[in-house]
C-alpha cells in the first residue's frame, strides 16, 4: 500500500524526535565531563559510520554521495552546527524541559519562513496559534526578571538556526536524497568540531566560571570505558535521526512536518524528571502548554485543510 508524503512525514518526524530527545539527555549527562566539541565529533564519526553502513547500501551506495549542490550542502550543514552547538551549551546552563520549551519556538518559525522563502500560505487561524506559541516562549524567558537568564537566549539562537536547515532542506530535496544530506550533515560537524578542538582543544580556556562556556572550552580527554556505549548510543541515534528528519522535510510541507516534533516536549519533561530530577516551575509548565497547544493546533488545521479539495495550501 502506498503511503502518502504526509503520511511518511510525520512518521519519520517523529521517529527522529525520540532520537534526538534521547541525544539532548545523553549530552547533559556528559557536560560535566567532555568538552562540547568533543563529544559531538565523537558522535559524529560513529554516526557517518551508521549512515554508511545500514543507509547507504540502501540509497544508492556511493553513487548518494554525488552531488551539483555542495554549497547548499555546506550551508545546511553549518546550519545544523549552530542548531545544535547553541542548543547544546544551552543545556549545560538549564533544565532539559526548559530549554527544549524554549528551543520549540523553532517550528513556529519555519512556519513563517515557508511562507516567506517557500512561498506556502498560512491562514488567519494558523497566525493565531503562532502568536499564542510566541506568547509561550516569552512566559518561558520571562525578559526583565530575575529568572532571566542569559543561557536561555542559546536555545533561541538554536531555534532560528534550526529553521534555516528546513527551508534548505525543502528547496533541495527534490533533487538530494536523505541519504546524501544525512552524510554531508555529519561531516560538516566533523570539519567544525576538529577545527576547535585544534584551536581551543588543549584546555587553556577552559576555567570559565559560567557552565556553557566550560562545557564548551573544556580540553579533551580521552573517554573512560563506561562511557563507551553513551558514545555509540549517541552516533547510532544522530545517524538515525538525521537520515529520518531529512526524509520528513524532504517528502513533505515544512508547515505539515513541524507540529510533529513538538512531541520532544513532553519528552524532554519526562527525561528531566526522570534522569536529572528536574521539575519544571509553573509558568514554564504554562508557556510549554502554550506552545503545546499552538502547535497541536496547528497541526489539527493541517489536517482539516488538506481535507478540502478546493483549497490544499491553505492553513487558517
Amino acid at each position: 500500500m502506498t503511503r502518502s508524503p504526509q503520511f511518511v512525514g510525520a512518521a519519520c518526524a517523529s521517529l527522529s524526535v525520540v532520537f534526538f530527545s534521547i541525544n539532548d539527555v545523553l549530552i547533559k549527562f556528559l557536560s560535566d565531563g567532555y568538552a562540547l566539541h568533543q563529544v559531538v565529533l565523537l558522535r559524529s564519526v560513529i554516526g557517518l559510520l551508521v549512515i554508511a553502513l545500514l543507509i547507504l547500501p540502501f540509497a544508492g551506495g556511493l553513487s548518494a554521495l554525488l552531488t551539483k549542490r555542495l554549497g547548499m550542502h555546506v550551508l545546511r550543514g553549518l546550519c545544523v552546527v549552530t542548531a545544535n552547538m547553541t542548543f547544546f551549551l544551552g543545556l549545560a546552563a538549564m533544565e532539559l524541559a526548559t530549554a527544549v520549551a524554549i528551543f520549540f519556538v523553532s517550528p513556529l518559525v519555519i512556519t513563517v519562513f515557508s511562507v516567506i522563502f517557500l512561498g506556502e500560505t498560512v491562514g488567519p487561524r494558523r497566525w493565531g496559534a503562532i502568536i499564542v506559541g510566541f506568547a509561550g516562549v516569552l512566559i518561558i524567558l520571562r525578559p526583565g526578571s530575575d529568572a532571566f537568564q542569559l543561557a536561555s537566549l542559546l536555545p533561541l539562537v538554536a531555534a532560528v538556526a534550526y529553521a534555516g536547515i528546513h527551508m534548505i532542506t525543502r528547496k533541495i530535496g527534490g533533487t538530494e536524497s536523505a541519504a546524501t544530506m544525512a552524510v554531508y550533515i555529519q561531516l560538516t560537524f566533523i570539519a567544525v568540531c576538529v577545527l576547535i578542538g585544534l584551536l581551543v582543544g588543549d584546555g587553556r580556556f577552559g576555567e570559565q566560571a559560567d557552565p556553557s562556556l566550560r562545557f564548551l572550552l573544556r580540553a579533551w580527554e580521552w573517554p573512560v570505558v563506561a562511557d563507551y556505549w553513551i558514545f555509540a548510543v549517541l552516533g547510532f541515534g544522530v545517524g538515525v535521526a538525521g537520515f529520518l528528519i531529512s526524509q520528513a522535510y524532504r517528502v513533505a510541507e515544512a508547515a505539515f512536518v513541524a507540529p510533529f516534533e513538538y512531541l520532544a516536549m513532553p519528552l524532554a519533561v519526562l527525561w528531566g524528571y526522570v534522569v536529572f530530577a528536574e521539575v519544571p516551575d509553573r509558568l514554564t509548565l504554562v508557556g510549554a502548554a502554550l506552545i503545546l497547544g499552538a502547535g497541536l493546533f496547528s497541526l489539527w488545521r493541517e489536517t482539516r485543510v488538506a481535507d478540502v479539495p478546493a483549497a490544499p495550501r491553505t492553513r487558517r
